[in-house]
């Protein structure tokens, strides 16, 4: 035996307040939102019917709760439609024709009635239907659940539904002149439709004068005059500029605002959106492409599909084709924007250079506009790619920032140029520079590619420096290092420390293998037997005094811990964390310098008739 599903009309109303509307107040919009798709449908019988939308507020004298009087002159409810539609949890008088004029109407689900139990524990709706037979019938709903239907007492002259709300005492505070007025403009102050507020002080038009970024205006420069003054007006916020948005996926049309300052990369901005110009939601996130985190806008669309609380769309195809086509209006701004205006491009990139970064890398025709206007950190200062390129034919950069700072100071001083490409989306955007621009060299380049820049010695500086590079090879092998000696710029850098990122990586591994058990640590082992890098490089600077001089150290000893020294030296200048073998290292030969220091001269702290080349070479 089948059975039916017991609906509790208290529990639908608990949950439509505490779980879908995100307030009270939005019992005006509610029915703000049937006064209208009622107009519009009176419009499809009555093409040139105007329509108007009234509130009145009903203050009692005696101190009890307020009545508000909601009136709408559309196509009213017959009889057979009252039951359906207001009494059927689900039922909207708009779905049969919702597939075939879904942009006619808001409304789609028919529960929007049932906000107003959120303010109210009865309801009297009043209608004539422009499609019955003339009668004016009476709807009397209460939050039990129950509900009674007559004929009224007294008639409508025309065409129409009124609401009758009287304000739970609870509710008050929803059913004060103020409370509507700023309801009602913030809902439907777009509204083609008048809408006027009745008071003790009087009656009032509550919407606006249309819809701002459709208006005509005398010159462009006023119109973004105008237009980023209602930005203002909206947002609080002084706009950088204002960018108008067309889609006719969703029939969207409105204006975006770039914002005055950069948001977090990860930050979704908030955007204000109207569904057939009643506001929607003041909070949407899914209208935009991800990348469009710099601009804020307000639209109305009229063939996007709201949610059931009508506070955002739904997440379909449609909205799919919307976000793509105002995207393609994002982008046909920049690029306009590089073609005739480009200090002010880079003035926006300053402000919001990660999402133009992330829309080149998106699109392919905007990478080759905006890639060389893009500024790029260097081993000789900041500059953009174009600057760049004029002066350095083959593009090398660096993707971390430890291998920069590593090779930084040297390059420069080698006259080597070499872009930090360790900020968001920077290597992908060069690893894409050869795809999209022809006959473009892009190089990475580590601390390993140094050397090669680097003068080499004489005959009679190899033989010199024989017996240090002799002890550097002894020292080092153990650290899978090997030694050269060169000259480069700037002298005062005694030694480089330089590895592939093979290299780099064993390293890291063999870290990680000491501080693991013995399971990770066989693990380790394997990875690290299959690592085919070449061994890492301390290259000795012949045009550092210091090694210049200890190229001359006769002590075997002091040359031994010289050695130790300056490679530890040069890890820790390039920023690569010690191992427990270096760290014992550190430690042994700086007690080690300062026993052969006590014990060479005496201790008399270097005078100068110590004698012996030895330790002296290091000062």
């Amino acid at each position: 035996m089948d059975h039916r599903f017991q609906v509790s009309l208290r529990g639908v109303i608990d949950l439509l307040s505490h779980h879908l509307y995100s307030s009270p107040g939005v019992y005006v919009r509610e029915l703000l939102q049937n006064a209208t798709d009622a107009i519009r449908a009176r419009q499809l019988l009555e093409p040139g019917h105007a329509g108007t939308v009234r509130l009145e507020l009903m203050e009692k004298q005696d101190g009890s709760p307020p009545t508000l009087l909601f009136t709408d002159d559309g196509v009213g409810l017959t009889e057979d439609e009252i039951h359906r539609f207001l009494a059927t949890i689900g039922e909207s008088s708009k779905r049969e024709a919702l597939e075939a004029r879904r942009n006619d109407f808001i409304g789609q689900f028919g529960i929007g009635l049932l906000s107003c139990f959120m303010v109210c524990d009865e309801l009297l709706v009043v209608t004539r239907s422009a499609r019955g037979d003339g009668r004016t019938l009476e709807w009397r709903g209460r939050h039990d659940g129950t509900y009674a239907v007559r004929p009224s007492e007294h008639p409508l002259a025309q065409p129409g539904t009124q609401v009758f709300l009287v304000a739970r005492p609870d509710m008050a505070q929803w059913f004060t002149a103020q409370r509507l007025r700023n309801l009602a403009s913030h809902y439907g102050g777009l509204l083609p439709f008048p809408v006027h507020l009745t008071t003790d002080q009087g009656t009032e038009r509550l919407d606006t004068s249309g819809v701002p970024w459709r208006r005509e205006y005398d010159s462009a420069s006023e119109r973004r005059k105008a237009l980023l003054a209602y930005g203002r007006e909206l947002f609080d916020t002084d706009f950088v500029d204002c960018i108008p948005l067309r889609s006719t996926a969703g029939d969207v049309d409105g204006v975006a605002y770039v914002l005055p300052a950069s948001p977090h990369f990860n930050s979704r901005q908030k955007h204000r959106v109207y569904l057939k110009h009643m506001l929607l939601s003041e909070s949407a996130e899914n209208l935009l492409p991800d990348w469009a985190f710099f601009v804020k806008c307000v639209v109305n669309a009229n063939a996007l599909r709201p949610t059931a609380s009508r506070e955002s769309f739904y997440e379909d195809d449609a909205l799919a084709a919307a976000r793509e086509s105002l995207g393609q209006s994002l982008r046909g701004y920049l690029m306009e924007l590089a073609r005739e205006d480009p200090r002010a491009l880079q003035r926006l990139i300053a402000l919001h250079g990660l999402s133009v970064k992330a829309l080149a890398l998106d699109d392919d025709d905007f990478y080759r506009l905006i890639i060389h206007w893009l500024p790029f950190e260097t081993s000789m200062g900041m500059m953009t790619l174009a600057d760049y390129r004029r002066a350095h034919p083959v593009v090398r950069y660096t993707s971390t920032l430890d291998g920069f700072r590593q090779i930084a100071q040297v390059a420069s001083a080698q006259g080597l140029c070499i872009i930090n490409a360790a900020y968001t989306h920077d290597t992908s955007l060069l690893e894409k520079l050869p795809h999209a621009v022809q006959d473009v060299q892009v190089e990475p380049f580590t601390s390993a590619d140094l050397p090669q820049s680097f003068e080499e010695l004489t005959l009679d500086e190899r033989e010199a420096t024989f017996p240090l590079l002799r002890m550097a090879e002894r020292v080092l092998a153990p650290f899978r290092c090997g030694a050269v000696v060169k000259k480069f710029y700037p002298a005062e850098v005694p030694t480089l420390y330089s590895a592939d990122a093979e290299g780099a990586f064993r390293r890291d591994a063999e870290r990680a293998r000491e501080e693991s058990d013995d399971l990770y640590a066989g693990v380790l082992d394997s990875v690290m037997a299959a690592s085919g890098s070449e061994p890492a490089q301390l290259c000795f600077n012949l045009h550092n005094p210091v090694v210049r001089r200890l190229a001359a150290v006769a002590d075997r000893d002091m040359l031994k811990l010289s050695v130790e020294m300056l490679y530890v030296q040069a890890l820790l200048l390039g920023h690569h964390p010690l191992n427990a073998q270096e760290m014992v290292l550190l430690n042994q030969g700086l007690l080690g310098l300062i026993s052969a220091h006590l014990g060479g001269d005496g201790g008399r702290g270097g005078e100068e008739g110590s004698g012996g080349a030895g330790p002296r070479g290091l000062h």
